[in-house]
C-alpha cells in the first residue's frame, strides 16, 4: 500500500491552489473547476471544492474546519521558505524553530486555517532519517 495524496475540500478552490502553488512551488493539475492536483515527487495534494463532497457522501467534509491535521512539506531550506511567504502569508504560527527531533521548521495556516509545516532536517539523526525518503 502506498499513502499517495490528501485532499482539502474548500469553499474557494483557486484562492486554496493559488496559495499552494506559491508556496510549494508546484503548478496544479486542474481536472475541472472544482478540483486540482499538486503533484510532488513523493504525494499530492489535491484541492476540490464543496460541490465534489455529495460525490462522496454529503456532509462528510467541511471546508476551514480542520483543527487536528498538520500539512507537511520537506525543503531543502525552510528559513529561505520563510522568508519567500512573508508578505503573502496572514498568520504564520511559529517561525522557523529547530525542534527537539531535529527538524527545522516553520508552522503556518493556509488560507482556509489548515496548517501547514514546513521542515529542513538540520542535525545528522534527522538528515540520515529524511535520506530514506528522497523529496
Amino acid at each position: 500500500m502506498n499513502f499517495v495524496s490528501i485532499r482539502i475540500i474548500t469553499g474557494d478552490v483557486a484562492r486554496l491552489v493559488d496559495f499552494y502553488e506559491r508556496a510549494i512551488g508546484v503548478a496544479a493539475d486542474w481536472s475541472t473547476e472544482d478540483f486540482a492536483e499538486l503533484r510532488t515527487a513523493s504525494a499530492t495534494l489535491a484541492v476540490a471544492g464543496v460541490r465534489t463532497v455529495p460525490l462522496f457522501a454529503p456532509g462528510a467534509a467541511r471546508p476551514a474546519d480542520n483543527h487536528s491535521v498538520i500539512i507537511e512539506f520537506l525543503v531543502d531550506d525552510v528559513d529561505r521558505v520563510h522568508q519567500n511567504l512573508t508578505g503573502s502569508v496572514e498568520d504564520f504560527v511559529q517561525a522557523p524553530t529547530t525542534m527537539p527531533w531535529g527538524n527545522r521548521s516553520l508552522l503556518l495556516r493556509d488560507p482556509d486555517g489548515n496548517l501547514v509545516n514546513f521542515f529542513t532536517p538540520v542535525t545528522p539523526a534527522a538528515v540520515a532519517r529524511f535520506a530514506r525518503h528522497p523529496e
